[in-house]
């Protein structure tokens, strides 16, 4: 089995766990008896301590290695979901999703792999983009396994996803190499916020952190309501939602396993592609906030957008530096938690009085993320005026 297709199936079945969750998730944290503020709380916990977590495995995999690091993340996901699966009280639901979030780096890392084995930005565009497809994949196996398995149990579903995590580290430390060529020398800040306030600082950065954030919040939003919205809006439970998100997972695989490389990347320029897709974007976000027909449109245009983007933003930013690849992924996951912390924590706020208001306000955000890389564009033309030339200004 090559490198690649040993990290593909890594992530694989990382992301397949986490589909198997977000269908039962919900309904699992309400036989607590708590609100509906408590599910967005917990991708609020998750995420804050991702961003503790993120920019320091991102820094400290450029300089120790990419398979360690993956290994002790996955490892602590096995171990958060375990823990997540055997509570008794809500106090040990929120000390499972931090015992996940403060080792969080298997994206990061799994991103830094591919990076290291593309020759070329568009490869790594492409590479990136299939992380996307197995999200995708992924998708499709994970919440109609999680949609079963939580018809019979509420926490059945926590528990198989904790023992395929612990199963996943075993096969990444015996079969999972290293890839990085060279190693990095100097510092690590242990202060989370570092990275972001430097990567805000750089001229090079800052755009490109900017739109990612907002981009970010926005979809955070929408996902964190999601199978709420399923339940109260349409009178959907776990296994109707689990059928639906097979359906995203199908797209996602469909539109970054194949089209990303095969239309996207080939017919348009990348820069061109953040500004047409964060418009598509916005357009879903306002169209799901309507009657059933109107969101089940919505989400196809959020769903084709938002895949093609985050390989897209990704490639480009990790791109600025190529010698310090981890340290920017990761800085950017810290940038995208922060925005699942805002997100989740703004929707559960919005949802409370109107369970449309979300969406509204996901629309909205998504326009400033286009605002923002409109300005980015004009920017960089004046320092550069082919962005597709030198890698080190392809933003």
């Amino acid at each position: 089995m090559s490198k690649k297709a040993i990290i593909l199936f890594t992530v694989f079945i990382d992301i397949a766990g986490l589909g198997i969750i977000i269908p039962v998730l919900p309904f699992y944290v309400r036989s607590f008896g708590t609100s509906d503020q408590v599910v967005t709380w917990l991708f609020a916990a998750y995420s804050l301590c991702s961003l503790v977590s993120s920019p320091l495995l991102g820094a400290l995999s450029d300089r120790l290695g990419r398979r360690p690091i993956l290994i002790i993340s996955l490892f602590s996901t096995a171990l958060g979901w375990l823990v997540f699966a055997s509570a008794q009280s809500v106090t040990f639901l929120f000390v499972g999703r931090i015992i996940d979030g403060l080792a969080a780096g298997n994206l990061t890392t799994a991103q830094g792999y591919l990076s290291d084995m593309s020759p070329s930005p568009k490869e790594r565009t492409a590479n990136l983009g299939l992380i996307g497809a197995m999200f995708g994949l992924a998708l499709v196996v994970g919440p109609l396994l999680g949609g079963l398995l939580g018809s019979l149990s509420h926490t059945l579903p926590f528990w198989v996803v904790g023992f395929m995590a612990l199963i996943n580290t075993v096969l990444a430390y015996f079969n999972l190499p290293e890839t990085l060529a060279v190693k990095t020398q100097g510092p690590i800040s242990f202060n989370p916020l570092r990275p972001i306030i430097s990567g805000f600082r750089d001229k090079m950065l800052w755009p490109g952190f900017l739109a990612w954030g907002l981009f970010g919040t926005a979809v955070a939003i929408q996902n964190s309501i999601f199978a709420l919205f399923l339940s109260d809006a349409f009178k959907l439970n776990e296994f109707h939602t689990g059928l639906i998100l097979t359906l995203v997972g199908l797209t996602l695989a469909l539109n970054q396993g194949v089209l990303l490389k095969r239309f996207w990347i080939r017919h348009f320029k990348e820069p061109d592609l953040e500004l047409y897709l964060l418009l598509v974007l916005v357009m879903g976000f306002i169209l799901m906030g309507g009657g059933w027909k109107l969101f089940a449109l919505g989400m196809l245009l959020i769903t084709f957008s938002q895949s093609v983007l985050r390989a897209v933003m990704n490639s480009q930013l990790a791109g600025v530096y190529p010698l310090k690849q981890g340290e920017v992924l990761g800085t950017m996951n810290s940038v995208m938690s922060l925005s699942m912390i805002f997100g989740p924590l703004l929707a559960g706020s919005l949802f409370v009085k109107d369970i449309h208001a979300p969406f509204w306000a996901a629309a909205f955000i998504g326009l400033a993320a286009f605002v923002v890389v409109l300005a980015k564009r004009r920017l960089l033309a004046q320092i550069n005026p082919d962005p597709e030339a030198p890698e080190s200004l392809a933003m």
